[in-house]
């Protein structure tokens, strides 16, 4: 069988489509009798009636039925792959990929993530949860575009929009301890107590600490929900950023222990970008969107614990 032209293609789909070669003619800007021509030969090619010319309108035979099927999805792909090739030429990203940390809010992130794309169809968003160390290591490894985590923003390597500040705030909750706690509640009196932790997704272990009791019993979650949960069944006690848990501190679900011992700590949520890794069109897009979101106080929300601080 000689090869299939993909003229031909759009022709027998376009009669398909229309119910007419005069209708499908005017649709591709070609005479009538080209379309004519192009799926008879296309037929011939095949050994195939495709199409039933013996009413008014023509209409498509079983066989020409499950071959449209087919060539709509093949012109589909060729259409995409078009518009792919398209965005090679013209520099526009073909994916981005972002992370959210562990410590970052997400429903605001994931609204403003949905109306940006919605805006740049091409463009693929690839999205990744990381936690602890785990997204600026995605970073520096050139494995993201853009991360929204907590940011040192003092680290030169970095481009950062703050977004928000939240306090980590350790609680327990009621009947946990089986003392009565005050505010000077030590760590020697923490010890013996199961300390939950998030569990860092990075490939390369860090030095950095985060509130860890030396010789306390640990148990390890991927994410900050799973880490409430445990906390508020009692399985162990642990810091939580100030956001996820507002209602449970106010009705007493959860109880703050944060004195001198345990003061707990700021963190300032950005999101972030390597200074010295190529942006793309929708990925300079993105960041200025950032910052005009920023600005209209949609990611600039300062939360604090109420019972924490």
């Amino acid at each position: 069988m000689d090869r299939i032209k993909l003229h031909d293609l759009r022709c027998f789909d376009a009669v398909a489509t229309k119910g007419s070669f005069q209708a499908a003619g005017a649709d591709l800007n070609r005479s009538h009798p080209s379309v004519f021509a192009a799926v008879a030969r296309l037929e011939q090619q095949l050994g195939l009636t495709l199409l039933d010319r013996s009413g008014y309108r023509v209409g498509l035979t079983d066989a020409g039925q499950t071959f449209h099927e087919r060539t709509r999805l093949t012109l589909r792909e060729l259409d995409l792959l078009q518009t792919y090739a398209d965005q090679l030429v013209s520099g526009e990203e073909v994916v981005l990929r972002v992370v959210i940390g562990d410590l970052c809010p997400r429903p605001p992130i994931l609204q403003m993530l949905s109306g940006f794309f919605a805006r740049y169809p091409n463009t693929r968003l690839h999205l990744e949860y990381e936690a602890v160390a785990g997204p600026l290591e995605r970073l520096i490894d050139g494995d993201a575009d853009l991360v929204f985590h907590r940011a040192d923003r003092s680290d030169p390597r970095f481009e950062q929009i703050e977004l928000s500040t939240t306090a980590m705030v350790p609680v327990v909750a009621p009947g946990f301890l089986p003392f009565a706690w005050t505010k000077r509640v030590t760590p020697e009196q923490m010890r013996p107590f199961t300390q939950c932790v998030i569990r860092d997704t990075a490939r390369r272990s860090s030095s950095e600490s985060f509130f860890l009791i030396d010789g306390a019993h640990r148990c390890t979650v991927p994410d900050q929900m799973m880490k409430k949960e445990l906390i508020l069944h009692r399985l162990a006690w642990g810091h939580l950023p100030a956001w996820l848990i507002e209602d449970e501190l106010r009705d007493g679900r959860l109880i703050s222990i944060a004195g001198p011992n345990f003061p707990g700590r700021e963190e300032h949520l950005a999101a972030i970008r390597h200074r010295q890794h190529a942006h793309g069109p929708v990925a300079e897009a993105l960041w200025l969107h950032l910052e005009d979101w920023r600005r209209a106080g949609r990611g600039s929300k300062r939360r604090r614990a109420k019972h924490g601080r």
